[in-house]
C-alpha cells in the first residue's frame, strides 16, 4: 500500500489547505457527514435502534449490489481491478458511504473546525497521519511548518486562523510548496481515482489470498485430497454471498 500513502499524501496536502481557511465552520462538516451518528436530541434507546437500522440498510444494500456484479480476482489484471474498484463505488453510492477521499476530507474537517490557531491545526493533521498508519513521504509536513514559522516570524507573532491577512499569506506558501512536490488541484479527482484503484488491487490481494488459504484447507480434508486446485480467477463471489 505504499502507493496508496502516496496519493493519500496528495490528497490529504489538498484538503489540508483548502480546509485551513474554514475555522468555525461547523455546518460544512455536519452537511458532509453521511456516516455520522444520527443527532444527539433522541432518547438513547431510539439513538441505538436508528443507528442499528442504518448499519442494516447499508449492510443490507452493500450485499444486493454484490449479488449481482461479477468479480474477477485477479488483482494482476488492470481490467479486474478496475471493475472492482467500479463495483465498490456502486455500493458506496447505494449505501451512501465515504470513499477514502471523502473519509480523509470528513476526518481533518471533524479534528480542526474548532481550532483557532494555524500551529495547532498543522500538529492535528500529523496526528491524523498518524493514527491511520500514513507516511509523510512527500515531506509536506515539515516544508508546511516551515513556512508557517517564515509567516509568524513576519508577524511577530503565532498566526491565528481568524488572520486572513496572514492566512492568505500562508496559503501562498502552502500553494507553493504543493508546485514544488507536483501537487495540482486540478488534478485532485485523478488522484482520487488512483487511490481507489489502489485500494481495490489491495482488497482483490487479499481476497485471492483468503481464497488460496480456504482452498489448501479444505484440500487437506481426507474427502477433498484428490480434488484439484481450482483457479482463483474461475470463482464466481455471488455463488458464495
Amino acid at each position: 500500500m505504499a502507493f496508496a500513502s502516496r496519493i493519500m499524501s496528495r490528497s490529504r496536502q489538498l484538503y489540508a489547505g483548502q480546509i485551513l481557511l474554514q475555522q468555525g465552520h461547523a455546518g460544512q462538516v455536519r452537511s458532509f457527514a453521511k456516516e455520522a451518528a444520527p443527532a444527539t436530541d433522541l432518547k438513547g434507546d431510539q439513538m441505538l435502534k436508528n443507528i442499528f437500522l442504518d448499519v442494516k440498510n447499508k449492510f443490507e444494500t452493500a450485499m444486493s449490489v454484490l449479488r449481482t456484479e461479477k468479480i474477477t480476482i485477479d488483482p494482476e489484471d488492470p481490467a479486474a481491478v478496475s471493475q472492482y474498484a467500479k463495483v465498490m463505488k456502486t455500493v458506496r453510492e447505494k449505501a451512501d458511504l465515504f470513499s477514502e477521499s471523502q473519509r480523509i476530507q470528513f476526518t481533518i474537517q471533524q479534528k480542526t473546525q474548532d481550532i483557532p490557531d494555524a500551529r495547532t491545526y498543522l500538529l492535528t493533521l500529523k496526528e491524523i497521519r498518524i493514527k491511520r498508519g500514513l507516511t509523510d513521504d512527500l515531506g509536506a509536513e515539515a516544508m508546511m511548518m516551515d513556512a508557517l514559522e517564515k509567516i509568524e516570524k513576519d508577524l511577530k507573532k503565532p498566526l491565528m486562523r481568524n488572520d486572513k491577512k496572514g492566512m492568505a499569506l500562508l496559503v501562498a506558501e502552502f500553494d507553493k510548496i504543493n508546485k514544488t512536490l507536483g501537487i495540482r488541484k486540478e488534478e485532485l479527482p485523478k488522484y482520487e481515482e488512483q487511490l481507489e484503484l489502489s485500494i481495490a488491487k489491495a482488497q482483490l490481494e487479499d481476497l485471492k489470498k483468503n481464497a488460496l488459504e480456504a482452498m489448501e484447507t479444505q484440500k487437506k480434508r481426507e474427502e477433498f485430497k484428490d480434488e484439484p486446485m481450482v483457479d482463483v480467477k474461475s470463482l464466481d463471489i455471488r455463488n458464495f454471498i
